[in-house]
């Protein structure tokens, strides 16, 4: 999702800063185009567009020429005037998207759906429109088809449906699919490159003898990289238990390889390809990943997959509990908030936002709908807009995306962590797309609170804008030493910036190149220190998640190969520490 967009992507994500303001102006690209729900728009020249000295009979010519009806362009040209025709062309790509928009059922009532299908949508993050169903049509139906038919009258489509009944398993619910939906549909709008290339040949693993012993446990290739079955996700996603939710005792039997020293904490997105969490499983000493959504913990959903050795009883959260909806973590939209808006969580928070275009046209079809309440398929088209790019009420009809420290409390983190210091807004978003959720964090590192009272060494690796640390300090346990990994300078410096205002007491050392991380390295810093206690990190998710179409290559992509140099460094940490004195 760290991919610059063109055409409508541009339109729909605002990557510009306050310094960067020009490139709003900027004209059409030549030759885009601009989808909307079941309808798209192909827009032509733009230098012919933007030109203001053509005729009205010529506006006309031109607008029906790019295949709009002659009396739409008529009236649009009326409500504009015949001297702004970038004004007309929204009009026009606004009324054909509600026209190709298909008209909603009247909702019925849920309870005639299987649970296995229908949970809760208002409740998660990919809550979506009722639906009707001819029951006299679909008896006959597998699960399966069911699925994919109610994903159809949802208004996707059936290529989207059926990927993702691929990805997700036969057995997942519409809850889970919708859920891969929306994330396939925000990436693809920040993608320029979506159509498929050419696969990329698999990158030899690795090259230090690591693979070799591999092998040796059983992981050969066919079976660390095959297509096969997908590991199911659980429903609902909250692993050992969460604060929130009451859970049997939680129970889990480590394999004796996961002991530690050091305590390991990994993370990564929850709906990866196939076979991605049992590599990352079977290379992190078989320890199975513990699945959690951070909407259990915040007003946001974050579907994440944990593997770690930490032990599971006696957790605790971090107090006051933090906001779990949407309307309590941001009470200002009350006000605004329509009755048939029904979400009550946001989605996963990305790293870019919606632009001024789109909530410009959300609010033109809006406006133009003169009962209090618009029809069902203009409902339809804003929620999807507001569900994609996590949209939230600030007026009558107006629509905006959520500023910089919204999403900061959201994620858990203090109030400005992101600001200042010639971090623009573009870069703020990109940081905070990318962290941890700091509750959700927390909670499962409050055991280490009892067990080192006297403070922690911590190995931090893709520190980010330092969400394990900001987790700890949270819960008080006091960091002695923090070495702190990662590539991007605006992140080391949020870090760093943090470090100093919170007057920590401990040592922050931090390494720009996790690949550089060498065992001589390690081995000088835990003579230094006396060893870690927790090594932690997330490697990218870039070529996981399912946002990026054209280059999900699982953990063989070249940015979420990263995970490898986790597994390398965590392996020799243990070796260095398990040495006699």
């Amino acid at each position: 999702m760290d991919q610059n967009a063109s055409g409508e992507d541009s339109d729909n994500i605002d990557w510009d800063t306050e310094d960067e303001l020009e490139i709003q102006s900027s004209p059409l690209p030549s030759s885009s185009r601009l989808t909307y729900p079941d309808g798209e728009a192909t827009v032509g020249d733009a230098e012919a567009i933007s030109t203001t000295d053509l005729s009205h009979s010529k506006l006309i010519h031109h607008f029906v020429g790019m295949g709009f009806p002659e009396e739409l362009v008529a009236k649009a040209i009326e409500e504009n005037g015949g001297g702004n025709s970038e004004s007309i062309l929204e009009t026009l790509l606004t009324h054909s998207a509600l026209e190709n928009s298909p008209q909603q059922e009247q909702p019925v009532d849920s309870d005639h759906y299987s649970s296995d299908y229908y949970e809760n949508f208002a409740d998660d993050l990919s809550d979506s429109d009722s639906w009707c169903e001819d029951e006299e049509n679909t008896d006959s139906l597998s699960g399966k088809e069911k699925a994919l038919s109610f994903l159809k009258k949802m208004g996707y489509t059936m290529e989207e449906a059926s990927i993702a009944m691929e990805r997700c398993g036969p057995d997942a619910s519409v809850d889970e699919l919708t859920d891969f939906i929306c994330a396939a549909q925000m990436a693809r709008a920040a993608d320029p490159f979506f159509p498929e290339l050419p696969e990329k040949p698999k990158r030899k693993l690795l090259e230090n003898g690591m693979w070799k012993r591999k092998k040796h446990r059983g992981c050969d290739s066919r079976t660390m990289f095959d297509d096969g079955e997908p590991l199911r996700l659980p429903n609902p996603m909250i692993g050992y238990g969460v604060p929130t939710e009451l859970c049997p005792t939680p129970y889990r039997n480590l394999p004796e390889a996961a002991a530690g020293p050091p305590y390991f904490y990994y993370e990564n997105v929850a709906l990866a390809p196939k076979g991605v969490w049992d590599t990352i499983k079977r290379f992190l000493y078989d320890v199975e990943p513990e699945f959690v959504d951070s909407k259990y913990f915040c007003a946001a959903a974050r579907k994440r997959g944990y593997v770690h050795n930490l032990p599971i009883q006696n957790r605790f959260p971090l107090v006051p509990l933090p906001p779990r909806t949407i309307k309590e973590a941001l009470p200002l939209t009350r006000r605004w908030w329509p009755a048939w808006d029904t979400r009550t969580k946001l989605n996963c928070l990305q790293t870019c936002i919606g632009s001024a275009k789109l909530t410009e046209r959300l609010r033109k079809a809006l406006e133009d709908c003169y009962d209090d309440e618009p029809p069902a398929h203009v409902q339809k088209y804003v929620m999807d807009e507001c569900r994609k790019w996590n949209l939230v009420w600030v007026g009558r009809n107006k629509l905006a995306p959520l500023e910089c420290d919204e999403v900061e409390m959201l994620l858990g983190f203090p109030k400005n962590h992101t600001r200042g210091g010639g971090i623009s807004r573009t870069d703020r978003y990109k940081s905070l797309g990318n962290s941890f959720q700091v509750d959700t964090v927390a909670y499962h590192l409050s055991v280490l609170k009892d067990l080192f009272p006297g403070g922690i060494n911590m190995l931090s690796l893709f520190s980010g804008i330092g969400g394990a640390e900001v987790a700890l300090h949270k819960l008080g346990v006091p960091l002695k030493t923090v070495v702190s990994v990662e590539k991007s300078e605006v992140n080391r410096n949020i870090v760093r910036g943090w470090w100093e205002q919170t007057n920590q007491k401990g040592t922050l050392i931090d390494f720009d190149d996790v690949t550089r991380v060498d065992g001589d390295q390690l081995e000088q810093l835990i003579s230094n220190i006396g060893g870690f206690d927790l090594v932690i990190g997330g490697s990218p998710c870039n070529n996981l998640a399912g946002s990026n179409r054209h280059h999900r290559d699982g953990l063989e992509g070249k940015e979420s190969s990263l995970f490898y140099d986790y597994f390398r460094i965590l392996d020799l940490v243990k070796c260095i520490m398990a040495k006699p004195n």
